[in-house]
């Protein structure tokens, strides 16, 4: 049993972290729940005792260590196959029987080890176990704030992932695993309405569990007695896209999911009859549908804080007070899309810190990413100025970044202890349940689900396309990196259709006005900052857009220095959804072992190095006038289970 599991780990790769600002929302910086960063571990070794090159693959980080630095690093794992043969031990060690592993974690004593929503059969080496097998598979072991991985050997079966000192060991994901669990929530849309949207992709993968984010779509035929069309049309085409980032919880997220796009459709709807009425107006002033649609934002929101309070004080209920508050204790970020078919008009409305990017082609072909949104936390000048006259006298409204020290986005929904005043909170508490008010909460609320609304006139001939993400994406690519891929990704479709290799007829039709340009390039085929000074690529000249918080999780992997950060090497094309693509490549791209590593963590264990992800990719253009909205069987999980959608 020592020799499997010396052998099972002779080589490992180390993922280290610096130590930085937390990512965990909701939290003050010094809470004990958030990310520590990792240390290095000496990398000295004796000539006689170096670990062969031959077995250090590419990994996070590879680091060459001696047997004895190795069995200190990696201890956790060995530790745990040779205790677990012991008969006599008095903790649960690795249980090395070969029967099968029971996938239900409630119908025994012993714990499977969890990867994505399915336990995996994870296998350890064994004291008669085969000198000669193939040992090619890898383990990630959690140890404090350290990730390591190596390679297993053996075939046994393990069946227990923690010891007495709360190290964790479970086996990697294989690429093919990985790629199943990205894909898992993954969505494509066909869109033949023939008004300026041909298609539109949407992946989640979580890290929370249950994920925290949520989204939402939906088209609306409006007639023209509601909006007038000026081309003869009965009617055009309202077309939403939600992206929600939920934080302390999933319901204000799922709220949003729910009723968002409800709400705002009915203030636009009043608004645009109103300007019917109007002998002077075809459609409404710009400015009366950005206040339509922060209208909708607030009267949910209001809903979601204040009337709930009302229902539940009027029910004196526990039980009601748990189903209608729920949305407000926990809270979310909001990002909406709107685009008007009649008018070619696109509004993103954000609240919170999710992103939308624009990409569309300049006159050298290449694209230009135009940020659509502000990220809108604690840490952007103009909110915390913002927060400061709202709030004069008290200097702590903003600190370190936070809400009072506590809340990273600056507007949300939810998020009632930042909106009800001190006498709510306390009878909230006192009578159904809740948490102490903050020693620095005066004269709430501090934080707002008033949206900042931004328009962008779209030329669907152009081809242009809008990235929705929750701020997950954006800690990991740069805008002009997203909108690089996506650009890089519609080559790669671009060729796969000239060569007739795509399985569906439909997906191609929605090529076919796409491409009249070269689409060879390398690297990929976006401005970078400084290249074009038409480019659009940020609202103010500093990097990454106004307010725009830099992508970090990259150097904290390891992946990328200072130097490196425009190296396009290490992207690939491998997907034919396009956010599972940005996906699998914010998360290491052609460093297979960072993506496998990154997915095999289970919650909480992930949300140390990854948030929840939710990408929606929107695509313009001149597609079919079928008049239908169908999914696109090649780029979506579980293809049969979908219906169209309009």
């Amino acid at each position: 049993m020592r020799r499997a599991a010396l052998q099972s780990l002779r080589a490992t790769s180390r993922l280290f972290f610096h130590r930085s600002s937390p990512f965990l929302r909701g939290l003050p910086s010094g809470s004990s729940h958030h990310a520590a960063g990792l240390h290095r571990v000496s990398t000295t070794s004796p000539p006689e005792q170096q670990i062969p090159r031959s077995v250090l693959t590419a990994s996070m980080r590879l680091r060459s260590l001696s047997v004895a630095v190795a069995s200190a690093v990696v201890g956790s794992g060995a530790w745990y196959m040779y205790r677990g043969a012991s008969p006599s031990s008095g903790s649960a060690g690795v249980h090395t029987a070969r029967g099968p592993v029971d996938a239900n974690p409630r119908s025994g004593s012993r714990q499977s080890v969890l990867g994505g929503d399915e336990y995996l059969r994870n296998q350890l080496g064994n004291e008669d176990a085969d000198e000669n097998q193939d040992p090619r598979r890898r383990a990630v072991v959690i140890d404090n704030d350290a990730i390591y991985t190596g390679l297993l050997g053996g075939d046994g079966p393990l069946e227990k992932s923690t010891d007495d000192y709360g190290r964790k060991m479970l086996e990697m994901l294989t690429p093919e695993q990985a790629t199943q669990k990205l894909r898992r929530n993954e969505e494509s849309r066909l869109v033949g309405r023939g008004r300026g949207v041909v298609r539109y992709d949407v992946v989640q993968v979580p890290s929370n569990d249950p994920i925290e984010d949520d989204h939402s779509e939906k088209i609306i035929e409006v007639p023209q007695t509601v909006a007038a069309t000026t081309d003869g049309s009965p009617s055009s085409d309202w077309m939403f896209w939600g992206v929600y980032d939920g934080h302390s919880g999933w319901t204000t997220s799922a709220k949003l999911r729910q009723l968002l796009i409800g709400f705002v459709a009915r203030e636009l709807n009043a608004t645009y009859k109103s300007a019917l009425a109007d002998p002077f107006l075809t459609i409404p002033r710009p400015e009366a549908i950005d206040a339509a649609i922060k209208k909708g934002f607030i009267r949910l929101d209001h809903e979601i804080i204040h009337e709930s309070v009302e229902k539940v004080i009027k029910a004196d209920s526990k039980r009601v007070a748990a189903e209608l508050l729920a949305p407000a204790l926990s809270g979310s970020c909001a990002l909406l899309s709107f685009y008007d078919s009649q008018s070619k008009t696109l509004r993103v409305a954000c609240t919170g810190d999710s992103r939308a990017v624009l990409g569309r082609r300049n006159a050298h072909g290449k694209w230009t990413a135009t940020p659509l949104s502000v990220d809108q936390t604690g840490g952007n000048e103009e909110e915390a100025a913002r927060l400061r006259r709202e709030h004069p006298g008290e200097p702590n409204v903003v600190r370190d970044g936070r809400i009072l020290g506590q809340l990273e986005p600056s507007r949300a929904f939810g998020d009632s202890f930042y909106k009800w005043t001190r006498d709510v909170q306390l009878r909230i508490k006192g009578s159904f349940f809740g948490r102490t008010p903050s020693q620095l909460l005066q004269t709430p609320p501090y934080v707002t689900a008033e949206p900042i609304v931004t328009t962008t006139k779209v030329d669907p001939s152009q081809g242009d396309f809008v990235v929705m993400a929750t701020d997950g994406l954006w800690e990991m690519l740069t805008n002009e990196q997203v909108v690089g891929l996506v650009g890089k990704w519609l080559e790669a479709q671009g060729e796969q259709h000239d060569q007739g290799g795509s399985s569906s007829s439909s997906s191609k039709t929605w090529l076919n006005s796409w491409f009249k340009t070269n689409r060879k390039s390398n690297p990929l085929p976006v401005e970078r900052e400084g290249e074009d000074q038409t480019s659009s690529s940020s609202s103010n000249g500093k990097k990454n857009g106004r307010g725009q918080k830099k992508p970090v999780r990259q150097h904290q992997w390891g992946l990328v220095n200072g130097d490196e950060e425009d190296d396009d090497s290490r992207f690939v094309v491998e997907d034919k959804n396009a956010a599972t693509h940005l996906v699998r490549n914010a998360l290491g791209g052609q460093n297979r072992d960072v993506v496998c590593a990154l997915l095999t963590l289970p919650s909480p264990y992930s949300r140390r190095y990854r948030d929840d992800l939710t990408v929606e990719v929107i695509f313009f253009g001149e597609g079919d006038h079928s008049g239908n909205v169908v999914l696109n069987p090649e780029a979506s999980a579980g293809a049969t289970q979908f219906k169209a959608k309009l």
